[in-house]
């Protein structure tokens, strides 16, 4: 029977199970963080009043906060794998925890991109870190672990425009300071996890050995990086589209108010939860390769049918285009982390960071875009994007089991 302290020192074997407990916290904490961050995108309405600012400046918020989160977190899973530090989780929350009181008391656009690069160094240190102690709590069941960690963050994102919808609309911008409160949450269940995490990695407890994960050929795993990084590309430019302006778009096209706004804004965004969670595991039992072709490609007939829809079908397409969009990523940050084993801090970062920066980038280019064409006109060059889902036909099929040798003929007589 395990002791009680060491029912909370797993390793990643599948022998000795999910540590449930463990996922539960980081996602959790990663439900916090996606919360904090979202009031960004909920808000900008807000902003964009008070301080006169245009489309492009919008889409400069996001970018600067996605773009500080994308470079530094493929550095911050580098070394971490090489160099774990458990309680930096923390310290990550704790740079979350300063932007928002930054953004309660930004009285100018420059302010107000000083605390969107504050909030975006937290992400870079939260992201790797908390997949790479999700992957050490799967007890094998990697898409799980990955899809639970995953969706904690997207519910945190789908709650975020509903929170700013009741309280800091009706009460203004130094409102945001209340949910600093949910940062230091944050750090105290991190501090618990970071603990836990500690715990695993003490001289003479057993890590998982990357050698047992079967290395493939550096040009297989160059071509496959390669289309993964088409797919992201598509899928989070896309996500930039809804994420920043759907709000902006609903308003010109039907005349709606902010907070119902921010109410379709929600259900897609809750819909994005639900396919997060499901990817993983769906993952696990199909087979990566093709919960990444169905759910990226598979949307597209939704995305070029959104432009000409009526209110109420906008938000019955956007619910199923969140769903079958989310559920790729758990499978791609998996599938990339068999890719290449031995790397998952890195290629968590990679993936996270690239999700980001597109994300980022994305608002950027669509808001100068639609100061051109019109907001309507983003989502019609949008809709296409999608398409891009047909490179997926070109990615291997990792979990297929290597073939065996066939047993030499006997002899003849």
């Amino acid at each position: 029977m395990s002791t009680p302290s060491s029912a909370l020192a797993p390793t990643a074997s599948a022998s000795e199970g999910t540590r449930y407990s463990v996922l539960g916290a980081i996602s959790f904490s990663h439900l916090l963080n996606d919360m904090m961050q979202s009031l960004m995108l909920a808000i900008y309405p807000l902003f964009k009043a008070g301080l006169h600012l245009n489309f492009a400046q919008i889409g400069l918020i996001t970018l600067t906060y996605q773009i500080t989160a994308s470079i530094l977190q493929p550095l911050v899973g580098l070394y971490t794998d090489r160099k774990p530090h458990p309680y930096s989780l923390s310290i990550g929350m704790g740079f979350t925890f300063v932007g928002l009181l930054l953004l309660s008391r930004a009285d100018s656009f420059p302010h107000v991109l000083m605390a969107a690069a504050c909030v975006g160094m937290g992400s870079s240190i939260f992201h790797p870190e908390s997949s790479r102690v999700a992957r050490m709590a799967s007890g094998g069941q990697h898409g799980l672990a990955q899809s639970i960690f995953q969706v904690g963050g997207n519910a945190g994102t789908a709650i975020g425009p509903l929170l700013a919808a009741a309280f800091i609309m009706p009460y203004g911008q130094g409102s945001i300071a209340w949910f600093s409160a949910a940062a230091l949450l944050a750090m105290v269940v991190l501090a618990f996890v970071g603990r836990w995490s500690a715990h695993q990695m003490r001289p003479g407890k057993r890590k998982p050995a990357a050698s047992q994960a079967q290395a493939h050929p550096p040009g297989l795993v160059r071509k496959t990086m390669a289309v993964l990084m088409a797919l992201v590309f598509s899928k989070f430019f896309y996500l930039a589209s809804i994420n920043t302006y759907l709000i902006f778009y609903l308003q010109h096209r039907f005349g709606i108010s902010v907070q119902d706004g921010q109410l379709h804004l929600f259900i897609f965004l809750a819909a994005v939860a639900a396919g997060t969670l499901l990817g993983g595991p769906i993952g696990d039992r199909i087979g990566r390769k093709r919960v990444i072709w169905a759910s990226i490609l598979g949307v597209a007939p939704f995305t070029l049918a959104l432009p000409y829809a009526s209110l109420e079908v906008s938000a019955f397409l956007t619910a199923i285009i969140g769903f079958v969009l989310a559920s790729a990523f758990p499978a791609m940050v998996v599938y990339a982390q068999e890719l290449m084993p031995g790397k998952v801090g890195a290629v968590s970062g990679l993936f996270f960071g690239l999700a980001f920066g597109l994300g980022g980038i994305g608002a950027a280019a669509l808001g100068q875009l639609a100061d051109v064409i019109g907001i309507v006109g983003v989502y019609k060059v949008c809709a296409f994007l999608p398409l891009i889902g047909l490179l997926a036909t070109f990615l291997p099929d990792l979990q297929a089991p290597p073939a065996k040798p066939k047993p030499a003929a006997p002899a003849a007589a």
